[in-house]
């Protein structure tokens, strides 16, 4: 009956959001001279396909490492050896993934793919991208620095290891950071200097530090330095910006799957979905993903108003429950405010003696 249902999806959202968030989808785009011109999906780095080049092959396994959990699945698509990179973005647009890494970007692309991350997102298409040394001051691209990166006998340069970095990202549960994620594998990196080591964080690259024990992520932000109104300080960290995308998706999803066109659009029917969310976002709360009695979306008088002065209607005289049980054609005007809860990453203790 009607909108319940609507109500039980977003429970189960809710519930699973932990879940989803640390079981990413990875994708890659590679070059091969074997496998072209597809997209193949992977659910485990056993199902690699055998024809695959040495170097694609760890790539993928790379990705597959994951973080604290391990990537729900791998995508990639090869382009051929005098492929186009931006056919392969055009393919990839039309999948669903999280983060993406491209290990055969050449250095004047990297420009090109974070202009196209930023088009994707400003068209509600929440996707990230791992970018070797993109400063595109954006919250959609992790500008991954360091370089090289000492595995055993064996040295990566940060293009090739952007995929262990998408890796970890997509296995790490929304309600903890990557900061200081141990990549137990790397056995050196550059030595640096705190003063140097916050200068770049600062500047918007992701870093990995040896702390003279281990190897770890210096602090998990994205390339996103010039804050503005409405876009603050706190945009600038991948564990903030990962847990608005999967707010976003799963309410736009909803919205799209479950109602468009399937109901009418009154204030009953907006009540109820607004109703549905909130309780999204209670779960979401119970899960230790948003702060605690901070969350909420209502209908959007203001938006309202602006719709029927733009109609030449005039609207001044008629009261908030008035306004809100107008019609509004085919849109939903809604508002509201969210708080993510941060994970702990800086301590401050005064001692006494």
């Amino acid at each position: 009956m009607g909108l319940p249902n609507i109500d039980i999806v977003f429970k189960s959202l809710a519930k699973s959001a932990i879940e989803r968030g640390s079981k990413g989808t990875v994708a890659l785009v590679l070059k091969d001279k074997k496998v072209i011109d597809k997209v193949i999906t992977l659910e485990s780095v056993k199902d690699t396909p055998k024809e695959l080049s040495t170097e694609n092959k760890e790539q993928i396994e790379l990705a597959f490492k994951g973080g604290y959990k391990t990537p729900k699945k791998v995508i990639f698509y090869c382009l051929g050896e005098e492929g186009v990179l931006e056919d392969a973005l055009n393919v990839m647009e039309a999948e669903v993934w999280d983060y993406i890494a491209i290990p055969c970007i050449q250095e004047g692309e990297v420009d090109k793919v974070a202009t196209w991350i930023k088009g994707l997102r400003e068209d509600n298409i929440k996707v990230q991208a791992v970018l070797p040394n993109g400063k595109a001051d954006n919250e959609g691209i992790i500008n991954f620095t360091t370089t090289p990166i000492q595995v055993g006998e064996k040295e990566y340069t940060n293009t090739q290891y952007c995929s262990r970095l998408a890796g970890i990202f997509a296995g790490t549960p929304l309600n903890i950071s990557a900061t200081y994620y141990v990549l137990n594998e790397v056995t050196d990196v550059p030595h640096l200097r705190k003063s140097e080591i916050d200068k770049k964080i600062n500047n918007g690259e992701l870093v990995l530090i040896n702390d003279g024990e281990k190897c770890k992520i210096g602090r998990a932000v994205n390339s996103l330095t010039s804050t503005i109104e409405g876009k603050g300080e706190e945009y600038k960290k991948i564990k903030i910006v990962s847990t608005m995308d999967l707010i976003d998706r799963d309410i736009r999803k909803t919205f799209e799957d479950d109602y468009v066109s399937k109901y009418g659009n009154g204030y009953d029917n907006q009540v109820n979905f607004v109703v549905a969310v909130n309780g999204y976002l209670e779960g979401l709360e119970q899960e230790g993903i948003l702060a605690k009695r901070q969350n909420n979306i209502s209908i959007n008088v203001d938006a309202i108003k602006k719709y029927w002065t733009k109609k030449q209607v005039d609207v001044s005289k008629l009261n908030k429950k008035e306004l809100e049980e107008l019609s509004t054609g085919s849109n939903v005007f809604l508002k509201g405010k969210i708080r993510i809860l941060d994970a702990m990453e800086d301590l401050e203790i005064q001692f006494e003696m």
